[in-house]
C-alpha cells in the first residue's frame, strides 16, 4: 500500500482535495493531510467557504521519505499562500528530487513555479496561471491531465477523476519498483 501526502491550507478548492483523497482511499492508498498549521483547514467550494478538513499533520512534521507521492490541490488562495511558505516549497522539491509524484491540479502548479520545477516540462493548470508557467520554462497544454515524469498535472475540478487516477497509477508504478528493488 501507497502513502500519499496531500498538502494544502485554508481556501484549497474543496473537490480538488477531497476528490483525489476520496479515489486514493478507495484504491487502497492512504492519503496525510498536511498543512502549515494544526487543527482544520477551509476548503472553498466554487464561490463561497465550503467544509473543514482534519489536519493530519503540521508541514514540519513531515518528511518526504515516509511517503510515494505528494499532491497539492488548488484554489485561487491556498497555492498562494503555501508558495510563500518556505517549508511548503521545500517539501515539493524534497519530493521531486526523491523523483516521487507531484501531482497539481488547477492553481496548484504555483507551488511547481515556486520550486522550479516548470522549466523544460510539459504541463497544464488552470488558464489564468498558464503565463506564470511560460515564464518559467514550462511547455504548457491545454489538456485533462499531463504526466511528464514524475511530475502530473491537471486544469480544473472537471478533471479531478482523470487527475486522481494517474495519481493513483503513479503511486502505484513507484511501489511496485520500490518492492522489486
Amino acid at each position: 500500500m501507497g502513502r500519499v501526502l496531500i498538502m494544502a491550507t485554508d481556501g484549497f478548492e474543496q473537490v480538488e482535495l477531497t476528490g483525489p483523497r476520496d479515489a486514493l482511499n478507495a484504491a487502497g492508498l492512504e492519503t496525510v493531510i498536511a498543512s502549515p498549521n494544526s487543527g482544520e483547514i477551509k476548503g472553498w467550494d466554487k464561490t463561497d467557504w465550503g467544509d473543514k478538513v482534519q489536519v493530519d499533520l503540521t508541514l514540519d512534521q513531515v518528511d518526504a521519505e515516509d511517503f510515494d507521492a505528494i499532491v497539492l490541490p488548488g484554489g485561487q488562495i491556498n497555492p498562494d499562500k503555501l508558495r510563500m511558505e518556505g517549508a511548503a516549497v521545500a517539501l515539493v522539491k524534497s519530493f521531486a528530487g526523491a523523483g516521487k509524484p507531484v501531482a497539481a491540479i488547477c492553481h496548484g502548479p504555483w507551488l511547481l513555479v515556486e520550486a522550479d520545477l516548470v522549466k523544460g516540462r510539459r504541463i497544464t493548470s488552470w488558464p489564468s496561471i498558464r503565463t506564470d508557467l511560460r515564464n518559467a520554462g514550462g511547455d504548457v497544454v491545454d489538456e485533462e491531465v499531463v504526466v511528464d515524469g514524475n511530475i502530473i498535472t491537471s486544469r480544473k475540478p472537471d478533471d479531478v477523476p482523470a487527475f486522481s487516477q494517474a495519481v493513483i497509477a503513479a503511486v502505484k508504478e513507484a511501489t511496485a519498483a520500490a518492492a522489486a528493488e
